[in-house]
């Protein structure tokens, strides 16, 4: 059965490998379990809800992916976008988390579409790269504001907005050191560095910060308090076309460069580039996002952690659907979402920060043109709280910059568009 269904003999794979691929996979995403409930938790959503609906979620997401699509690679809430979830359209913008569920579950039915009519191609080949990797870095500094808020390093300050916080305390110290242990361990090649490091601090904190320890193995919580309860109504709200479009394009371009990716490490891309089954791996990715906001959790999407199994001889679906059934596993052990406090992974939202800053490095900085919108969607997020403010400027201030500066050709119709689209929201809503 399961030779006819991944085709292991052909992709030159065994169960035994294929196997360790996953427990590898898992191991190196399983953090999402603990961070994810905790951000979403901030918008006001039941934390043991959100921790069965990631569980699940990711379950589905891999299943799907890996049956449907056949391919070694795993999804789960994104990071970035439960932060947006929470912080901007819940927290800034002022909607209750139901309508951000119902905008989570419309965007995944747009990317869907766009999947199934095969326009997909056409939207990322529009995007400038010097833009997709502005939001990229754009994302990773909003991510690293949080964290560093979580830990306690930087607080409010009524004179400069922002100013440093008690470095002598608790959680500052232990967010420090989460931090400075993922480094270590990701250099020494431990392929679960960032779990391996949060359970470190989530010790030490039972034992000297006052956290209470209440077990580990329970039955798993109920989906209850989220599960269907998503506002779709709320979403028709024209003012929401700008949140929906920023799910949409964060997911869209994370699972196309994730997909290539860990295909090419697997050696699994054809000749001339192209990804093999490349609907049914998008097919599957947004049947997952609008699974999780049934669920009761932001967009889930393809995680480039995919890659650590591939290294480790994953090259089809069952390492995906091993996975998933760790992640339905990981349902027994909610108890320790009550053990990890914020400081526990506020080093992990930096180290993920960094990574996504990396992709600074393929900008062309001697183009003024390029790199100016690029660098005002980058810093534009994290200073006022908002991945889509940081979209909506960096389009906006490309076409201007082209504009003035005689570059007509370098704009095409779908940058012009989006640009006016977010213009027009900005004059006159």
């Amino acid at each position: 059965m399961l030779e006819k269904l991944f085709k292991l003999s052909e992709h030159q794979t065994t169960l035994k490998q294929e196997v360790l691929a996953g427990f590898t996979t898992f191991l190196t995403m399983a953090y999402i379990i603990f961070v994810n409930p905790d951000i979403l938790a901030k918008a006001g959503m039941d934390k043991g809800a959100v921790f069965a609906a990631t569980c699940i979620a990711a379950a589905v997401g891999c299943f799907v992916m890996g049956l449907l699509a056949n391919y070694p690679i795993a999804l789960a809430p994104g990071m970035g976008l439960n932060a947006f979830f929470t912080f901007s359209v819940v927290g800034d913008m002022g909607y209750s988390w139901e309508t951000a569920l119902g905008a989570v579950f419309l965007s995944g039915c747009c990317f869907l579409i766009l999947s199934l009519v095969r326009i997909r191609e056409w939207i990322v080949n529009s995007i400038p790269m010097s833009l997709r990797m502005g939001i990229a870095a754009g994302i990773g500094l909003f991510l690293a504001l949080i964290g560093l808020r979580n830990a306690g390093i930087v607080v409010d300050n009524s004179a400069t907005l922002v100013g440093m916080g008690d470095l002598q305390a608790f959680p500052v110290a232990m967010s420090a050191l989460g931090f400075f242990l993922i480094v270590a361990f990701v250099q020494r090649g431990y392929k679960a560095a960032v779990i391996m490091s949060i359970l470190t601090i989530t010790l030490l904190g039972v034992l000297f910060g006052g956290v209470e320890y209440n077990g580990i193995v329970s039955a798993p919580p109920s989906l209850a308090p989220t599960f269907m309860a998503m506002d779709l109504s709320g979403v028709l709200n024209i003012s929401m076309i700008s949140v929906v479009f920023a799910f949409l394009f964060v997911d869209l371009f994370d699972t196309s460069g994730t997909l290539v990716a860990v295909a090419h490490r697997a050696g699994l891309l054809e000749e001339d580039g192209r990804l093999p089954r490349l609907k049914r791996a998008l097919t599957a990715d947004s049947i997952a996002t609008m699974a999780g906001a049934a669920l009761g959790t932001s967009t889930t999407t393809s995680y480039i952690e995919s890659t650590a199994g591939v290294s480790a001889g994953g090259r089809t679906g069952l390492t995906a659907v091993v996975v998933g059934l760790l992640f339905l596993a990981a349902l027994f052990i909610s108890p320790l979402t009550d053990l990890v406090q914020p400081y526990a992974t506020a080093g992990t939202l930096f180290y993920v920060a960094i990574l996504m800053m990396s992709s600074l490095l393929h900008v062309e900085w001697d183009d003024l043109t390029e790199t100016a919108p690029m660098v005002i969607a980058a810093l534009v997020m994290p200073f006022t709280y908002s991945i889509a403010n940081g979209i909506a400027l960096g389009f906006i201030s490309y076409a201007i910059i082209k504009l003035l500066c005689g570059r007509f050709k370098d704009l095409n119709i779908g940058i012009i568009v989006i640009a006016l689209l977010f213009l027009g929201k900005i004059l006159f809503m």
